[in-house]
């Protein structure tokens, strides 16, 4: 069961949140493969992070990952002229795609492919404008901020005598 809720409001009093409101629009509706290829999240360190897909028998130039908008998305193409006569098949031989939301600032580090197993590494690199730091506060005396004020002033008559003469 699944309610529509109205982000009007919301998206009139912020910027930038777009991507939010879409996805949360979207709701939790799963596509039809949602279980195909399956996949682990891992948090390795503070900013690091790895997902890991089963692609059982898929080859590399099979396989591709694009990062695009906050967005991964993981692609597989079997190629076609498998010639084999299976009595049973239980390894899931079907083309899939796979999309991961991406916070801010996290970049994909790399992808290896081994045993199967797909690995790509993830990176949450904040740039250091962006990083919280902290302002000093100066503590001042009466005095100094009375001669403070006078040097203001000073500064201000300057300012006026150098407009005053251009």
């Amino acid at each position: 069961m699944r309610s529509n809720f109205d982000f009007a409001p919301f998206r009139r009093s912020s910027v930038g949140f777009d991507q939010l409101f879409e996805m949360l629009e979207r709701g939790t509706a799963a596509p039809v493969n949602e279980g195909y290829p399956p996949f682990d999240i891992e948090h390795d360190a503070e900013d690091r992070y790895r997902i890991t897909l089963a692609v059982a028998g898929f080859k590399i130039d099979e396989i591709e990952i694009t990062a695009q908008q906050n967005q991964l998305i993981v692609t597989g193409q079997r190629g076609e002229g498998d010639e084999r006569r299976y009595i049973h098949r239980g390894i899931a031989a079907r083309s899939f795609e796979r999309r991961f939301a991406l916070g801010d600032f996290v970049k994909v580090r790399g992808a290896d492919l081994r045993d199967g197993l797909l690995s790509i590494e993830l990176v949450r690199e904040i740039p250091e404008e962006m990083k919280p730091h902290k302002i000093s506060i100066a503590q001042l005396g009466g005095e100094q901020i009375e001669n403070r004020r006078a040097a203001g002033r000073i500064a201000d008559n300057e300012n006026a005598g150098v407009q005053g003469a251009a």
